[in-house]
């Protein structure tokens, strides 16, 4: 059965056929790193983490490249906001990064570029495109270099626009260009706002790379001229990717041969940014569900659909892996070898997660019914499945990237069930409009010091306001 991706460069479904037999290459635009990774900023690498997997469960050997825009305008902004050198803040936050891949189970890739740490290859890749005739040196003095967009016909073909459709570039002075579309590769020093740590020694005088050549410089240098796929966020198709991709194949070199994006998620119908004031910030989440369960929240949902971010949401999903996890805990098996035939089709089908979540749901059910029956060797061979299918996805409770909390998160759980079960008790009591049993059992959770609160979604419960 052959894996079929939606390619947002031919926004067609197509056959994945990879570049070399039984090897697959990603590369995937990872964060700029200028503040802490909110839910919004994972779903990319929750995402491409579940493509990767899938692709090495399907047999193919992987170099997964996921790079890390460690300078930028924003970057230095944020620095100097806050007195301290741009690299201090961009290597903080470059851990605060990698801590939630940590805690999410996102497996590492193959390697982690720096942009910094390629200099040398994007002054290279400028100087190919001015001996191509695609770029040039700015004639205002200013050290700045551009892409000239009207020098390469395809401009556009990746975000289905038109040049005179499109706005100006906002990435530098437009003073020193001959299009206003045309983007910066190379951004020249500004001694008067800029510290010279921000800037490298180039042909064009110091300065330092615009950001789209960063990523066409390390793709190529890891993974060469054309690799199998190129991963981003939606937001990244234009400018970024469409930028990259004209660079690219101007200076010769085939790049990605398919492109995938993954959708935002939101809040109040926006995408979820710094800028908006609604980020939820990953250890924040984590104080109300634990990791496994906002993986499965985030995983449960088609990449390419747009998820409006709810808490009553994430509460629902986190009680729906808990009742997967009840099953395993009262029959436990090891990995099976075996893949259900309808969770193998549902990936190979754009990787569609939401209909495998389903095929894990039905085994779920399946395998309580063989525990009803007494038939506990039934129920363990479709638990062995069952763990097969998180294993894929990431989410096998059993997988040690999840026992960081070991005693305590397993003391937890059994916390979660008593007092699950107390509520409902309360909630039958209140449904027959016994309200003397409902009170009683109110004032007993609450002797014990754990708050409740009644929600639209059902009672909610919390110790020292972490709620579950």
């Amino acid at each position: 059965m052959t894996l079929r991706i939606h390619d947002s460069a031919t926004r067609t479904v197509r056959d994945f056929v990879p570049l070399r037999e039984g090897e697959v290459s990603i590369y995937l635009c990872g964060l700029t790193v200028q503040s802490e990774p909110h839910v919004g900023h994972i779903r990319s690498g929750v995402n491409f983490d579940v493509l990767q997997r899938w692709l090495r469960a399907s047999g193919h050997r992987v170099t997964f490249i996921r790079n890390t825009t460690d300078i930028d305008d924003k970057i230095l902004a944020k620095a100097a906001d806050q007195g301290r050198p741009w690299y201090n803040l961009a290597y903080e936050m470059a851990a605060e990064l990698a801590r939630a891949y940590g805690l999410l189970n996102v497996a590492r890739p193959t390697y982690e570029p720096n942009a910094t740490g390629h200099v040398p290859e994007m002054i290279e890749l400028i100087e190919l495109l001015i001996e191509r005739g695609h770029a040039y040196a700015a004639a205002d003095g200013s050290g700045d270099v551009y892409f000239d967009v009207r020098s390469w016909p395809a401009y556009g073909e990746l975000s289905g626009q038109r040049v005179d459709d499109m706005e100006a570039a906002a990435d530098a002075d437009p003073r020193g260009k001959r299009d206003p579309r045309d983007f910066a590769l190379w951004k020249g020093w500004k001694q008067e706002s800029e510290p010279r740590t921000a800037s490298w020694a180039s042909p064009w005088g110091r300065g330092r790379p615009g950001w789209h050549i960063e990523c066409s410089a390390m793709a190529g240098k890891y993974l060469g001229e054309a690799f199998d796929i190129h991963g981003g966020g939606l937001d990244l198709r234009f400018p970024h990717h469409e930028n990259e991709q004209a660079q690219s194949r101007a200076a010769g070199h085939g790049f990605a041969n398919y492109w995938m994006h993954n959708a935002w998620i939101t809040t109040a119908g926006e995408k979820m940014s710094k800028s908006l004031g609604n980020s939820l910030l990953v250890p924040e989440v984590l104080k109300r569900v634990r990791a496994i369960e906002l993986r499965f929240y985030m995983v449960a949902a088609h990449y390419r659909s747009h998820v409006e971010f709810s808490f009553e949401a994430l509460d629902e999903a986190a009680a729906g892996f808990r009742r997967i996890e009840h099953f395993l805990d009262r029959a436990p098996a090891e990995i099976s070898a075996e893949l259900p035939a309808a969770f193998v089709g549902a990936m190979n089908d754009d990787l569609a997660t939401p209909a495998a979540v389903a095929v894990i749901h039905d085994h779920v059910r399946e395998g309580n019914k063989l525990l009803g029956d007494g038939d506990r060797d039934g129920a363990a061979t479709v638990a062995g499945k069952v763990r097969a299918m998180l294993d894929v996805l990431g989410l096998d409770p059993a997988d040690p990237a999840f026992a960081t909390g070991g005693d305590d998160a397993d003391l937890e759980r059994a916390v979660d069930e008593l007092i699950a079960g107390l509520l409902e008790q309360r909630q039958a009591a209140r449904a027959a409009k016994d309200f003397t049993t409902a009170d009683a059992i109110r004032d007993r959770i609450k002797a014990a010091g754990i708050s409740i609160e009644d929600t639209p979604s059902g009672a909610q419960w919390s110790i020292n306001g972490e709620g579950h």
